[in-house]
């Protein structure tokens, strides 16, 4: 299986790199910029992997148009349009670009107006995917990756590919994509000493860890791939990480333990190691189940682990009982899955990923027997798709949460996650009755929905919802209704819960012996805080 590029990637200095990165910000070449330049129609399609409306919108030939040709769009420039941007010939030299194939060197009065007219191409062409990329700051950052290979593109992972440069191969780097992006908004952006990115790809956790953490390990199996988040990080102008090469926690079995652990692991269940990127290479979901019970021992105390993974739906069992076997001691965890597919679409997902839609018919139906055949000998009928956060606390009663949850959300959800573990220790260590002695606060943004027939006196039940973060709703009685609403962290919950009594009549006593339950859940998803003197 060919690669789709050469393994003469770029290997800039750091000061050719710095001059670049200059170079690009001067032309606007910015997620901003594109945004700008393109339209919202053709900057959405671009997202998809779908390069037509960008390539309308790029034909004015300006600094912008030529770059976004020449780093998103594959697209060859005239040397003397690359020139007027860019330190060309040092982007030559770093091997950030390359002759065009069938441009001849440049002639006459064009020749005679290079530093090197001999030996000048016409034409010039990247030799990488260069994306701009907002970080959460409102940073300016740029993704390296194969180029051809979009996310989610219409045309599989290598996209359209030019006569003779064969089908994407097994070591391929992929840039930004869905699943890269949903983890970053996970990540739990406290400040720590050391962070790992397991399985770094092109980089893109490395680079969001390095904004807070002191130290960034990343590892990759593919060496391909570490050269990529090292090129990624210096353009971008983050701290160069550690870069070890290795399977898993092999890297870094023998290192001090981590405060922050994110991977975008290769998590798909398929029946062979087909593409390093996506596929483990493990049974069924034993990569993901792997990395999980794996993780405590190389957490730090405190420290999180957070990844996407798959997980199979099997005749008999409950995936939340699998998923949750999974969790080693000593850690609370939060599993939500996000998806399911059943086994034909989720083949179908992934055989459209390597682009086997657009080749032959008959290799295609084989290889989707073969998944079908997989699935079947394991009796999986479908697949989840989620997130799992670990936190090493070591309590004897760890809070173990699985849960599915298929409703928008509200990313960044870094701050939700912090948030929601706090809640699980300080629910571990407060009793009922010391439950009544705090005093809470309702969230931002929650909603009170009255549902009943029009006309009704009384609404048949009271919904509360989430404007922000998970976006929950969650029903209540009257009392937990009224509770809620007068939570402003100046009165503790009983005394909330006698005032309610003797509103409505009820025995202050009894509310305070059946309302402990109802306030715990309204904690646990977060609709209620407790106030911290």
């Amino acid at each position: 299986m060919a690669r789709v590029s050469t393994d003469a990637l770029p290997e800039p200095t750091t000061e050719s790199t710095r001059r670049l990165r200059e170079a690009l910000t001067a032309a606007g070449f910015t997620a901003d910029g594109l945004l700008d330049v393109l339209g919202a129609s053709a900057y959405a399609a671009l997202a998809r992997g779908e390069t037509v409306p960008a390539l309308r919108a790029t034909r004015g030939g300006g600094p912008l148009e030529t770059l976004t040709r020449l780093f998103l769009l594959q697209q060859a420039v005239p040397y003397g349009s690359a020139r007027a941007v860019l330190p060309v010939d040092e982007a030559l030299s770093d091997r950030w670009l390359e002759r065009a194939p069938g441009a001849d060197p440049l002639q006459g009065d064009a020749a005679a107006d290079t530093p090197a007219a001999t030996d000048t191409p016409a034409a010039v062409r990247a030799t990488v995917d260069v994306r701009p990329y907002s970080g959460p700051g409102g940073e300016d950052w740029w993704i390296v990756s194969d180029r051809g290979c979009a996310v989610g593109g219409a045309g599989g992972v290598g996209g359209p590919r030019e006569a003779g440069e064969g089908s994407p191969g097994q070591d391929v780097v992929l840039g930004v994509g869905g699943a890269s992006t949903t983890l970053a908004g996970l990540m739990v952006p406290t400040p720590v000493a050391r962070a790992l990115d397991l399985g770094t790809g092109s980089g893109i956790q490395a680079l969001h860890a390095s904004r807070f953490a002191t130290h960034v390990t990343a590892t990759d199996v593919n060496a391909r791939a570490l050269r990529f988040a090292r090129l990624t990080l210096a353009l971008s102008g983050a701290p160069e990480p550690e870069l070890r090469e290795g399977s898993l926690f092999e890297p870094v079995a023998d290192e001090e333990p981590y405060d922050l652990i994110v991977s975008n692991p290769p998590f798909v269940i398929s029946p062979g190691a087909r593409l390093t990127y996506r596929d483990g290479g493990m049974a069924g979901d034993d990569m993901c189940r792997t990395l999980v019970q794996q993780a405590a021992r190389q957490l730090a105390p405190g420290g999180y682990c957070q990844l996407l993974a798959n997980w199979e739906h099997q005749e008999g069992a409950d995936w939340r009982e699998r998923v949750c076997g999974w969790v080693p001691p000593g850690c609370d965890a939060w599993i939500v899955q996000r998806e399911v597919q059943d086994v034909t679409q989720y083949a179908e997902l992934w055989l459209r990923d390597a682009g086997d839609h657009q080749g032959d018919p008959a290799a295609y139906a084989a290889r989707y027997d073969a998944w079908l055949e997989e699935f079947a000998a394991r009796g999986t009928k479908a697949v989840g798709f989620g997130w799992v956060v670990l936190r090493r606390t070591d309590a004897e009663r760890p809070s173990v949460l699985a849960e599915e949850w298929p409703h928008p959300v509200e990313q960044p959800l870094g701050e939700v996650i912090r948030e929601h573990f706090e809640r699980q220790d300080f629910l571990r260590r407060t009793h009922d009755g010391a439950l009544l002695e705090h005093r809470f606060v309702l969230a931002d943004e929650v909603v009170q929905e009255q549902v009943g027939a029009p006309g009704a006196e009384d609404p048949e039940y009271v919904v509360l919802r989430q404007n922000r973060g998970m976006r929950r709703a969650t029903t209540v009685d009257t009392v937990g209704a009224g509770f809620a609403g007068v939570c402003d962290g100046t009165l503790s919950a009983g005394r909330i819960l006698d005032a309610i009594g003797q509103l409505l009549g009820e025995d202050p006593a009894e509310l305070r012996a059946r309302t402990p339950e109802s306030i715990r859940l309204l904690v646990e998803q977060g609709f209620l805080s407790p106030v911290v003197d």
